[in-house]
């Protein structure tokens, strides 16, 4: 198998157990709620983000996978409430008081707006928990020997598929949906 095919169905079965647990607790309905817009955000964050987040890894795994979902949540919200202002935001509009390591709490307060201890709050931080864990038993299930260029790349894919799956739930708790069209 070609190493890009191999990256590539790495990513898409990741995504879709990821989506099988969001809809298994009603958090997505089954679909990758998305925008060409804030994906395109994922491309330019990636590497800053990456470049923070890999050396947490094995320290605290779960917050290195996870954030991006965080991160995905805050720009999916920029998005649909103000994008002319915040799409020229750098990314390190979305760190907290401590940098890195408060993004999660700095998103959901200040950029979400829930408060700590909101059912909210909870809800989205359990729902990125289960899938960072998740994500994390993926990349265990691959064997890759550590720091290694293949350990990387699984490494960027698996938190752009947290990125993803964190727009798609404000996507979705914003209201947003799939709705048949009929064209005439």
């Amino acid at each position: 198998m070609e190493e890009k095919e191999y990256f590539d169905q790495y990513e898409q079965a990741l995504l879709q157990e990821t989506l099988k647990i969001c809809t298994g607790f009603g958090m997505l309905d089954g679909s990758l709620l998305a925008s060409d817009d804030i994906n395109a955000k994922w491309k330019e964050f990636a590497p800053e983000y990456i470049a923070e987040a890999l050396p947490e890894v094995n320290d605290y795994p779960e917050f290195a996978i996870g954030a991006a979902g965080y991160l995905g949540m805050a720009v999916a919200k920029w998005w649909d409430t103000d994008w002319g202002r915040h799409h020229g935001d750098s990314y390190t509009s979305f760190h907290g008081s401590r940098g890195f390591d408060n993004m999660d709490d700095h998103i959901l307060q200040d950029i979400l707006g829930y408060a700590p201890d909101s059912t909210e709050a909870k809800q989205l931080t359990n729902i990125m928990m289960v899938c960072a864990q998740t994500a994390e038993n993926f990349i265990r299930h691959e064997q890759i020997e550590h720091q290694t260029a293949k350990a990387f790349h699984i490494f960027a894919r698996t938190v752009e598929v947290q990125f993803k799956i964190g727009a798609a739930l404000m996507l979705k708790k914003m209201g947003y949906r799939f709705q048949k069209v009929a064209l005439s």
